[in-house]
């Protein structure tokens, strides 16, 4: 009987390691198609970017990551639709983010009640 508890145990022990094993494998594969998709966005970028474009979106990456990926997904199809002149410049980049602010800015007024 207790061949057949050890059996069972090792056989559990068994499926564990072979689901987080299978885990892993799922995780560095999902790693390595997020690298591959970020490398071909980078090289999109650096194909339809002036220099200067390129640094203002990697500036504005330090401060607002989530919205610099926004904006460089915006200009990758606005590039691929043709929508706007490749090599995009500064000033085109200036635009999309002035107009995205307007569209996203809050105004924040705080008002004081007296009694």
């Amino acid at each position: 009987m207790s061949s057949d508890n050890y059996d069972a145990e090792l056989e559990l022990i068994k499926q564990r390691k072979l689901l987080e094993l299978q885990r892993r494998l799922e995780e560095e594969q999902r790693r390595r198609e997020q690298l591959a998709a970020e490398a071909r966005k980078r090289e999109i970028l650096r194909a339809i970017l002036t220099p200067k474009a390129r640094e203002r979106l990697s500036n504005l990456k330090l401060v607002r990551p989530e919205l610099a990926s926004l904006v460089e997904d915006q200009l990758i199809v606005l590039a691929q639709s043709g929508r706007v002149p490749v090599p995009i410049s500064d000033e085109v980049v200036k635009e999309l983010l002035a107009e995205l602010y307007s569209r996203t800015r809050r105004d924040y007024r705080i008002r004081i009640k007296e009694k």
